[in-house]
């Protein structure tokens, strides 16, 4: 059967299953995968082009605007100097000097001992690591709890696996008022508890969460521990801001915890550790049965992540070894720097008339924008939630880009979240101050 094509393009010619139209071929059979449908829209995509064509101060996608610490910079000249075994292929993987400072770091904080070559797998990114993952583990009608507001590619990845995710939201607790910190949104045991049954696979945390910046405490930990273990469920634990906490929230990793080494997946990221996001570095950290199975998939796929990034990021890790706990750590440095960032631009939200929900840890802050009245009569926009409306008026109108947070929620709960937008922080406070400047005009104004 040949396809149907709109009656206003001129078809040239055609040989068996193939249209010419104007000059493009198209095939008259489905050419794409059942498995991406539906997942084609990417808000990465849709809101980082946006904020290019309006040349917008961006406060919207997650990466630094500052270099990283000079002594892995000069690290990562020295690998690409350093030979001709930096240029070629290294263990597939993962470098050898890399897993072997991460299962030594890593094996310190979790407090069990991790085989450099069996327990854990450096990827492209955190992203990679997070798809090996669901690949791996999740089989065709296996159910996958997302807790929400997640991190948006857990759902496409899940979907592409052949799961069905199933959303629990975090919830503002409001006692007295508002909730003015990440620390007031919670879960419900009893709701997570009504999730799990015979289909359940895996359950997939992200803490610190991006982009609430909750940083879940070890009770709230022990309730997803003790659910896993009563259902024999894998823990797919997110935590690639692990080192950016505040206020005194500790970070707890949930491998840590009795019973849950051998059914947790780590995912981490070297990226966001050293502000190098570019580089692309990310790993799984689990025990060997479980990570040999996200091996297959990476020996399928990617096969191999860059030598170079791999040694100056293992570089990093030997000196964090060595100073970690002291002033000098770049891991106790940077939440220190990114707190001010974080105060100042909570300042700037309250101050004009938005209503920031402080976070915990992580690189982002949500703001409350319900008391806002704004005429959003842009056209293109209608039918699109209130948050997706109002970053596309900030953007157009105002010159500034954030993200709207019910981008990170599934369908059914997204109507109940569409009041939120999400503010990047780790910017140069030259940034912030351009952003700063923008919201206080339009305050005045109002």
């Amino acid at each position: 059967m040949l396809r149907r094509v709109a009656a206003n393009v001129a078809v040239n010619s055609w040989k068996g299953n193939i249209f010419e139209l104007d000059h493009k071929l198209i095939m008259a059979r489905q050419l794409h995968a059942r498995r991406i449908e539906g997942i084609d829209k990417n808000i990465w995509v849709d809101f980082t082009q946006l904020a290019a064509d309006y040349k917008v101060v961006n406060l919207g996608q997650g990466f630094p605007d500052f270099s990283p610490p000079s002594y892995i910079q000069e690290d990562f000249c020295k690998a690409v100097n350093g030979g001709c075994s930096m240029h070629q292929y290294t263990h597939a993987f993962g470098h050898p000097p890399l897993v072997s400072i991460l299962a030594k770091f890593f094996g310190r904080v979790v407090g069990h001992e991790i085989d450099a070559f069996e327990d854990i797998l450096v990827t492209v990114g955190a992203y990679q690591a997070l798809f090996c993952t669901f690949q791996a583990l999740v089989d065709e009608d296996d159910e996958v709890i997302i807790i929400e507001p997640f991190f948006d590619c857990y759902q496409p990845m899940v979907k592409m696996a052949g799961g069905k995710g199933v959303y629990v939201p975090l919830r503002p607790r409001v006692e007295g008022g508002k909730a003015l910190t990440s620390a007031d949104w919670v879960l419900s045991s009893e709701e997570l508890a009504s999730k799990f049954n015979p289909r359940t696979k895996a359950i997939v945390i992200n803490t610190p969460n991006n982009p609430l910046g909750k940083v879940y405490k070890r009770e709230e930990l022990q309730v997803i521990a003790d659910l896993c273990i009563k259902h024999d469920v894998v823990c797919i634990s997110d935590e690639v801001y692990e080192w950016l906490t505040y206020d005194g929230a500790k970070h707890v990793k949930i491998a840590s915890l009795p019973g849950m080494w051998e059914r947790t997946v780590t995912i981490g990221s070297g990226g966001k550790s050293f502000s190098a996001t570019g580089w692309k570095v990310g790993w799984a950290i689990g025990a060997g049965p479980i990570v040999k199975h996200l091996k297959t998939v990476h020996q399928n796929s990617v096969y191999h992540c860059a030598t170079a990034a791999q040694e100056a990021v293992a570089q990093g890790f030997r000196r964090e070894y060595e100073l970690f706990g002291t002033p000098e750590s770049y891991f106790l440095q940077l939440p220190e720097m990114l707190n001010h960032k974080r105060k100042k631009l909570a300042t700037c939200l309250e101050s004009v008339g938005l209503q920031p929900i402080l976070p915990e840890g992580g690189y982002f802050m949500i703001a409350d924008i319900s008391s806002l009245k704004v005429d959003l009569n842009d056209p293109s926009t209608q039918g699109e939630p209130h948050d997706y409306r109002f970053v596309k008026w900030l953007i157009k109108e105002k010159g500034l880009a954030t993200i709207p947070v019910s981008a990170f929620y599934s369908p059914e709960h997204r109507k109940d979240f569409q009041n939120y937008i999400r503010f990047c922080f780790v910017k140069e406070d030259s940034t912030l101050n351009a952003a700063e400047d923008i919201l206080r005009k339009w305050s005045d104004r109002k």
